[in-house]
């Protein structure tokens, strides 16, 4: 089983986003369905397709949020080394191509937003600098190319 890594705030809104989908999307759209199968001939009835796709959608989202729930490790930040970079930090870093700084918070992959500065630990960037020290320099392989960082700063 893959281990999920939550902040004890990620868990605290996953758990908020599943009590919410089986509280409250799961029931409205069953009500959906009970109400298009009354139109009659559910061979033709679009309004039954459409709800029993949504319904399909959400259980599958449902089944996801609890596996993550099942297999998540919580990060405990007053455990995290600032020595290494780990899951729950934040790295400043000196790219050496483009000649500019750039910061992102290492999370587990349920809780990233790139466009926010949050990263996966199994992204590219955050794969790569796990487990090095601050004043090294990691080469990243991505997509585009190789990224060289300088480790400026390991913060929790």
């Amino acid at each position: 089983m893959e281990k999920h890594y939550l902040t004890p705030e990620g868990k605290a809104q996953l758990e908020e986003k599943l009590n919410f989908y089986k509280s409250v999307k799961r029931p409205d759209v069953v009500k959906r369905i009970g109400i298009a199968r009354s139109y009659g001939d559910l061979s033709e009835n679009s309004e039954y397709d459409a709800a029993k796709d949504e319904q399909a959608q959400i259980e599958a989202e449902i089944a996801e949020m609890e596996n993550i729930l099942l297999n998540a490790e919580v990060i405990d930040t007053k455990k995290i080394s600032k020595d290494v970079v780990n899951v729950g930090c934040k790295v400043k870093l000196y790219d050496e191509d483009f000649d500019e700084d750039v910061e992102y918070r290492i999370s587990g992959s349920s809780e990233s937003d790139p466009a926010n500065g949050v990263i996966s630990n199994v992204s590219p960037v955050g794969k790569a600098l796990i487990g090095h020290k601050k004043g090294e320099t990691v080469a990243v392989k991505t997509p585009g190319g190789v990224i060289n960082y300088k480790i400026v700063a390991i913060e929790v």
